[in-house]
């Protein structure tokens, strides 16, 4: 099927290393594939490196990364910050703006016309556009040069930019929609009451490892029992949530836990526990890996997940988790797995820490169930032939609302 099938990638930002985001990844590790099951691609991204000013830091230009051929755009220069900001506020909060604010919002958002214009040469005989995640500018207005050839992998989340007219167009006017798990999904076809054979379930594939739960402790000297979070450390991923419950953690019960950190970004704790706090910052892989390894728990207190890459990686790794009861996707993973545990308010989360703090047993039978899980799930066999039905599906969606017979 996909032999000289050309399929264009889409996403605001690449990296030539480790890339620097869920959303990011996931479109990366998805061209890749694809480009090894023989599918043509040309992935078009930006010149933006910094996820917050959105600068052109990156030289513009096609680059050979991994043997992907990435064309770099310079993001747009003129934007009005001042009025994006202004009105994303509203909109975070499902406040009260117009139609027009929403273009106004979109018109400053992260834009790239360079982008645009060289899509619309290149993608007249191409056979799928795929783009995400929703949230920019870019994407909404890529989405609208060839609707129906865009796919879109929206890296959804239940949040005041889900709910704009804006987006609940692009959603329905797409191809087709890719999601990376069920309650994403089912997000979406609640906001925007989408046909389900536009929608399918592909996700991303997970490579198993193995990790030895103590080299961390050995390299770092670091023998006491701790916990253990990677990725961005922002208010939108819970982080502060998780640094005031561990510290009430500690002064409650008196167990010398730790928190042990990894990935991106400040961290705002009272003097008193920086003692108890290890920050690895952008560990390599292997040391990321390792500290999952050695952890008692993988703690994600982020309320909003569309697929939880870091989440299953801890799983990889053999360590249970506990995650926000108020994230329908991790909490969607831990019960289908048995892999993990979920809280909604502190007394919950010191309850749930202190049973696998208490139970060695209960924390290996977890954190195998969860490996298992991933490895059973999230095989890249399986991702290819999701991705493969995935396009089918919307070929045939397509080309029967053109022709105007029954799909």
């Amino acid at each position: 099927m996909q032999n000289g099938k050309h399929l264009i990638f889409i996403s605001p930002r690449f990296s030539a290393g480790a890339t620097v985001g869920g959303a990011e990844t996931l479109l990366k590790a998805l061209a890749l594939r694809a480009q090894s099951m023989g599918f043509k691609v040309t992935f078009l991204t930006t010149c933006a490196r910094n996820h917050f000013t959105w600068r052109n830091e990156l030289e513009r230009g096609e680059r050979n990364i991994e043997g992907l051929p990435v064309h770099f755009f310079p993001v747009d220069e003129d934007r009005d910050i001042g009025a994006f900001l202004r009105i994303q506020e509203s909109i975070s909060r499902k406040g009260n703006y117009s139609p027009e604010d929403e273009k106004t919002w979109l018109a400053n958002s992260v834009n790239s016309r360079e982008l645009c214009d060289y899509l619309r040469r290149i993608s007249a005989d191409c056979d799928g556009i795929i783009m995400g995640p929703y949230l920019f500018g870019l994407i909404y207005f890529a989405s609208r040069i060839r609707p129906e050839k865009t796919i879109l992998v929206p890296c959804l989340h239940d949040e005041g930019f889900a709910y704009t007219r804006s987006f609940r167009e692009m959603f329905r006017s797409a191809a087709g929609i890719m999601f990376n798990s069920e309650p994403e999904m089912d997000l979406a076809r609640r906001l925007y009451d989408l046909d389900a054979q536009k929608c399918a379930v592909a996700g991303m594939g997970m490579n198993g490892f193995d990790a030895s739960p103590s080299a961390f402790s050995e390299k770092h000297n670091f023998r006491a029992p701790y916990i253990i979070y990677s990725g961005r450390r922002e208010a939108g991923k819970g982080t502060p949530l998780l640094v005031d419950y561990f510290a009430l953690f500690r002064k409650r019960t008196g167990l010398d836990l730790k928190l042990v950190l990894t990935g991106s970004g400040p961290i705002d704790a009272p003097p008193e526990l920086l003692p108890h706090i290890l920050d690895l910052g952008f560990a390599a892989e292997e040391d990321k890996r390792a500290a999952m390894a050695g952890a008692m728990a993988f703690c994600h207190p982020s309320v909003n997940e569309s697929f939880g890459i870091v989440l299953l990686e801890s799983w990889l790794a053999r360590t249970p988790a506990l995650v926000h009861a108020r994230c329908a996707v991790n909490r969607y993973h831990c019960r289908k797995s048995n892999g993990g545990l979920w809280f909604a308010a502190y007394p919950e989360f010191e309850e749930a820490l202190l049973r696998l703090a208490r139970d060695r047993s209960l924390r290996d039978r977890m954190g195998q169930a969860g490996r298992e899980y991933v490895l059973r799930e999230y095989d890249w066999k399986t991702i290819e032939n999701k991705f493969c039905s995935a396009l089918e599906q919307f070929s045939k969606n397509s080309l029967a609302k053109t022709q105007g017979t029954p799909k």
